[in-house]
């Protein structure tokens, strides 16, 4: 799987895409599923429910906005692979407001995460190169599928940059 080129999608997400090193990006994500479960699983419930400042999310809610990327994400590479064209954006803060993500505990959160990444992978490793070449139009923008797994990966490595350097100073 090839990483992909600047021209193939929208400058907001290059951020992301820049954090995966050249490593098979498979790889990257297998290697992450277990060590941001055990990230996880190492904080406190004092920790879990802290935000850095007023109106930001706290580790929690971060833990559960990775799973909803992560489902979202995977849909789209569902649904492009398979020859839809088109689908509409998310607001990430519509569903962390709406999922009452601060009622579970991070242990149960982790684990979430880890179960829906594992079930991605099946899905990932079984992409053919026709179907990871694939497009479609997300959030009004179009991009491949090969594009959308780079950013799946690049997503959970910014977060887990922002709980280290603004949550868990």
């Amino acid at each position: 799987m090839n990483r992909p080129d600047t021209g193939d999608y929208t400058p907001f997400y290059g951020k992301y895409i820049t954090l995966v090193d050249d490593e098979r990006v498979l790889d990257t994500l297998e290697k992450l599923k277990t060590s941001t479960y055990e990230f996880f699983i190492s904080l406190t419930d004092e920790q879990a429910n802290h935000a850095y400042a007023e109106g930001k999310w706290t580790i929690k809610e971060v833990a559960g906005h990775l799973i909803d990327a992560e489902r979202t994400f995977a849909y789209r590479i569902l649904a492009f692979s398979r020859g839809q064209k088109e689908l509409p954006g998310f607001d990430e803060n519509t569903y962390v407001e709406l999922a009452n993500f601060n009622s579970r505990t991070l242990q149960d959160l982790a684990a979430e995460f880890k179960a829906v990444r594992e079930a991605n992978l099946y899905m990932l490793r079984a992409l053919t190169e026709q179907q990871l070449a694939a497009t479609g139009i997300a959030n009004g923008s179009l991009i491949a599928v090969n594009t959308i797994i780079y950013i799946m990966a690049g997503h959970e490595l910014h977060h887990l940059n922002i709980l280290k350097e603004r949550y868990l100073k």
